[in-house]
C-alpha cells in the first residue's frame, strides 16, 4: 500500500528537502499541489514542512541547517545563540570546511567562512531545534574564533562576550585555552582571559 505524502512528512519529523521528498516517492507536482492546498509550507527554496507544525522558534538557524548540513553556526550568530552578546546578528554566520562550496541563500542572509580542518571540526555541539539538528560551536570555541577574527568582529564585541561568558556560563578556563590553542591565539588571548578571572 502506498503511503500518503503527509505520512511520509510525519515519518521524517514533518520537514523534508525536495530531494528527500522525491527519494520517498513524492513528485514535484505533488509537492506543489500540497503547498497550494496549504498542507505543507515552503520554509526556504527546496525545503518544505507540514503546515500543522508549531511555528519554528529559530527559523534562520533551522533553515540554514536544513539547507547546509555541514555548516556550523559561528561568530556573532553563535554568541547570540549562547546569550553572550548584545549584538543583533544581521546575517547567519557559518563555518564550512576549507575546499567546500560556499553556501548562499536569498533568505536568511548568510555569511560563510572557510575554516581549516581542526579549527572547523573542533567544538561543534549539535542542538535539536524544531526537530532539526543545528550545529553550533560551543561558547568557548566561539570565543576563540571571535578572538582570532577580532579585527573583523571588533575587540569591543569580543571583550563584552568574554565578560558575559564569565558571568552567565560555567567558566571553564581549560576549555577556553584548549580552543585558543586550536585557533592559534592562546598567547594573544591569555592576558584577556586572566584579566577576567
Amino acid at each position: 500500500m502506498k503511503r500518503r505524502p503527509e505520512e511520509i512528512f510525519r515519518k521524517h519529523g514533518g520537514q523534508l528537502r525536495m530531494s528527500e521528498a522525491i527519494e520517498h516517492g513524492i513528485t514535484r507536482y505533488m509537492l506543489y499541489s500540497l503547498r497550494d492546498k496549504g498542507v505543507i509550507e515552503q520554509v526556504s527554496r527546496g525545503i518544505y514542512r507540514l503546515a500543522e507544525l508549531p511555528p519554528i522558534n529559530n527559523p534562520d538557524l533551522v533553515t540554514v541547517s536544513l539547507r547546509f548540513p555541514n555548516a556550523v553556526i559561528c561568530f556573532i550568530s553563535a554568541l547570540a545563540y549562547h546569550g553572550i552578546t548584545t549584538q543583533v546578528p544581521h546575517h547567519v554566520s557559518v563555518a564550512v570546511p576549507r575546499g567546500s562550496r560556499m553556501p548562499s541563500l536569498d533568505y536568511p542572509p548568510i555569511r560563510a567562512h572557510r575554516f581549516l580542518n581542526e579549527a572547523y571540526s573542533s567544538g561543534i555541539v549539535e542542538h535539536m531545534m524544531d526537530g532539526v539538528s543545528v550545529k553550533i560551536y560551543s561558547p568557548e570555541k566561539t570565543l576563540a574564533d571571535c578572538f582570532k577574527f577580532r579585527n573583523k568582529i571588533g575587540m569591543d564585541v569580543v571583550l563584552e562576550a568574554l565578560k558575559f561568558y564569565k558571568t552567565r556560563k560555567k567558566f571553564d578556563l581549560g576549555e577556553l585555552l584548549k580552543y585558543a590553542r586550536v585557533c592559534r591565539v592562546e598567547k594573544a588571548m591569555r592576558p584577556y582571559i586572566e584579566a577576567t578571572v
